[in-house]
């Protein structure tokens, strides 16, 4: 072999040893990020074994609402390599604009699009957390898979079958929660904070006081002493925390009126089964039945 086509045989080697190290590694599958926990569960259901999709949840599976959370580097890094991002919307994303400033072409799923958002009652601002009504969960899935329709064609097939399994699913919680729970003889609930506004208003309950408003913060020794006034009024006995937070306020103010405190799950953390939304509301609605019935 002479010596021109050993060089040539050389300068071929060095191109393809060098090639993976020059060019851009090619994105593989379909790369969709959730905002948090109930979207994730959502989009679980929806993307069920559909080939080469990957789904993620940003904010840590234990974080709760997103009412504070700051995004992490990681957060950013994850964004930019996604196909889409599932947001509640409402506001609940506080740091979405800054999101879509940075990159506008992100592309966006809103998963309550269409809802009617109840205001809370003290500042009149959107109640972002709709998901804690079974029905309008169902308009969650529904937006969901629309959007990854939309996103990735190729796969809509799938994303509408299993979308269709798991909203039957959920028709038939809805429907046996309103069954079990439309002859409680007391329906008047104290709530820690007021993301169990859309729930009360589906199993037609009464939020007669809310501990809390803000997530996590207690109440001052004035809102405490009003909501223990509340609580002896309206005659409530039952009063509900959330997994996700210290029960301290509610257990003191069960010690200045009788009540008893139970727990009502906001969905907001959990397992990451496909079931998990499921099993969770059946679990509020056992806790309703024995605090109210």
């Amino acid at each position: 072999m002479n010596m021109f086509k050993k060089g040539l045989i050389f300068l071929l080697v060095l191109c393809i040893l060098c090639l993976p190290a020059c060019s851009a590694p090619a994105r593989q599958g379909f790369t969709v990020v959730a905002s948090f926990y109930p979207l994730y569960i959502a989009a679980l259901n929806v993307i069920g074994r559909t080939p080469g999709v990957r789904l993620t949840m940003m904010a840590p599976p234990d974080t709760g609402c997103l009412h504070d959370y700051q995004l992490r580097p990681q957060d950013m890094a994850a964004l930019e390599r996604c196909d889409l991002f599932i947001v509640n919307g409402g506001g609940l994303e506080v740091f979405l604009d800054g999101v879509t400033d940075r990159d506008p072409d992100l592309p966006l799923c809103t998963a309550s699009a269409g809802v009617d958002f109840l205001p809370y009652e003290d500042s009149g601002e959107d109640n972002p957390h709709a998901w804690v009504s079974v029905t309008l969960f169902i308009r969650y899935v529904e937006n969901i898979r629309d959007g990854m329709a939309l996103a990735d064609p190729s796969h809509a097939g799938d994303y509408g079958r299993n979308a269709e399994r798991y909203i039957g699913a959920l028709t038939a919680l809805d429907a046996e929660m309103k069954t079990a729970l439309r002859g409680l003889p007391r329906r008047d609930i104290v709530t820690c904070h007021e993301a169990f506004t859309y729930f009360a208003a589906e199993f037609d309950l009464h939020v007669a006081a809310v501990i809390q408003r803000e997530p996590g913060q207690d109440p001052s020794p004035a809102e405490l002493a009003e909501t223990i006034g509340l609580v002896r009024e309206t005659g409530a006995a039952a009063l509900f925390a959330e997994p996700q937070y210290a029960p301290a306020a509610a257990e003191t103010i069960a010690r200045e009126t009788g009540a008893v405190v139970y727990t009502l799950d906001p969905v907001v953390t959990g397992s990451l089964s496909p079931d998990a939304y499921e099993n969770a509301m059946r679990k509020n609605m056992e806790t309703l039945i024995q605090a109210l019935g």
